[in-house]
C-alpha cells in the first residue's frame, strides 16, 4: 500500500477496471493497481478527477487529498462512512472538560519537546568530532528543552482550557530553542533566520510549510480513520474551519518525520528551487522542488521505527496513536506520546 503523488498540470484521473489512470491530452501516461493505493496526493494545479474513480476509491477505503502550492491541504475526499462512530465523539468533547483533556494535552506537548530535543541531538552527534563548536551549540539546545519538559510537568488543572496557555508558554520557548539549533545544524548549507509559518517566501521555510502539508494530510486521515473529530483539540483553540486536534496531534511528527528527512536532505546536497509566483506574491517553491519534498517526506513515511516493541511504517504509527487516544478517551486505555528515539 503506497500513496501516489499526481504532482503534473492538467492530467486526468480515471478508473478502468480495477485500476486507476492517469491520462494527459487523450494518452494513458500511468496505471496503478487500486489494491496497492492508501491515499492519493494531488499537488498540481489543474488536474480532473472522476466521479467513478472518486466513488472506487471511497469504497476502498482510499484518501484522495488536495494540496495548495504552499502544502496546505484544501480538500480531501473521503468516505462519509468513516466518520459514524459516535460513541468516540462524545467522549472526545467531554474530555475537553475534564482530567482527560489535561492527560491529553501534557503527554501530546510532552512528545513535541522529546523529540525537538531528540532531533537536535541526532544532528549533533556526528559533529562531535568534525565540528566540536557546532556539538556544543546544538546540545546546549537540546538541554534547554529538557530543563523546560520539567516545568510542563508541573503544571496542573481541572481541564485543557486551564493548561493551555502555560503549555503554549512553554512551547514557544522550546520552540525558540529548537530552531537555534536547527540554525546551528544547517549552518552555511542554508541560510535560514527564523521560523515563519504562512506567507513564507524563504526556501527553507518553504519547504518545511510544504513537508508539514503533507504530514497534515496523514495525520487527518488518521484522525477521521480512529473516529475522532478532527476541529475538537486540546491545545489549540477552537477555530471555524481550524483542524484543531489534527494540528495537536501533528505536533509528534514534525520532528521524526518533516525536519529529519529535509534536513538531512539540505545536509546531503539538495538544492531548493524557488519560482517567480504570479504579480504581487513572493516566491514559492519549483514543481520540480515540491514533488522532491513531497517523494522524501512520502518516504520517511514508509520508513520502519521503534513502535511498542516492533518495527512498524511511521504511518503506520501515526494510525496507532489516533486510535490509542480514541481507546483513552473511551476510558479503554492510557495515552503515551509517540517519541522518537536519537
Amino acid at each position: 500500500m503506497h500513496t501516489l503523488i499526481i504532482s503534473d498540470f492538467g492530467v486526468f484521473l480515471g478508473k478502468h477496471s480495477e485500476r486507476l489512470v492517469v491520462r494527459k491530452g487523450g494518452d494513458v501516461v500511468e496505471e496503478h493497481p487500486l489494491i496497492d493505493l492508501e491515499h492519493v496526493l494531488v499537488t498540481g494545479a489543474g488536474v480532473s478527477v472522476s466521479s467513478d474513480l472518486i466513488r472506487e476509491c471511497c469504497d476502498r477505503g482510499i484518501c484522495m487529498t488536495f494540496l495548495t502550492r504552499s502544502g496546505k491541504p484544501y480538500a480531501k475526499v473521503v468516505s462519509p462512512a468513516l466518520t459514524a462512530t459516535v460513541r468516540t465523539r462524545r467522549e472526545q468533547i467531554a474530555a475537553l472538560g475534564d482530567s482527560r483533556g489535561v492527560t491529553v494535552a501534557k503527554a501530546i506537548a510532552l512528545g513535541k519537546l522529546r523529540n525537538q530535543a531528540n532531533l537536535l541531538r541526532y544532528f549533533a552527534k556526528y559533529r562531535k568530532e568534525s565540528d566540536p563548536a557546532s556539538f556544543e551549540a546544538i546540545t546546549e539546545r537540546a538541554a534547554e528543552i529538557m530543563r523546560l519538559e520539567q516545568k510542563l510537568r508541573a503544571l496542573s488543572g481541572e481541564s485543557a482550557d486551564d493548561l493551555r496557555q502555560d503549555i503554549l508558554n512553554v512551547e514557544g520557548r522550546a520552540g525558540a530553542a529548537y530552531w537555534e539549533g536547527v540554525r546551528a545544524i544547517l549552518g552555511d548549507k542554508a541560510e535560514f533566520d527564523r521560523r515563519e509559518h504562512r506567507g513564507a517566501g524563504d526556501p527553507v521555510n518553504s519547504m518545511l510549510n510544504y513537508g508539514y502539508g503533507i504530514l497534515y494530510s496523514q495525520v487527518w486521515s488518521a484522525v477521521t480513520l480512529a473516529g475522532l473529530e478532527p476541529f475538537a483539540g486540546f491545545i489549540h483553540t477552537d477555530r471555524p474551519g481550524k483542524p484543531s486536534l489534527v494540528l495537536d496531534l501533528v505536533e509528534e511528527f514534525r520532528q521524526p518525520v518533516v525536519d529529519r528527512a529535509l534536513l538531512a536532505a539540505i545536509g546531503r546536497g539538495f538544492k531548493i528551487e524557488m519560482e517567480r509566483a504570479d504579480a504581487g506574491e513572493d516566491a514559492r517553491l519549483s514543481e520540480k522542488t515540491r514533488k522532491e519534498i513531497a517523494e522524501r517526506v512520502l518516504e520517511r513515511l514508509e520508513s520502519k521505527v521503534n513502535y511498542e516493541g516492533k518495527k512498524w511504517a511511521f504511518a503506520s504509527v501515526i494510525q496507532m496513536q489516533c486510535r490509542r487516544l480514541a481507546s483513552f478517551l473511551r476510558g479503554e486505555g492510557d495515552y503515551k506520546p509517540f517519541v522518537s528515539g536519537w
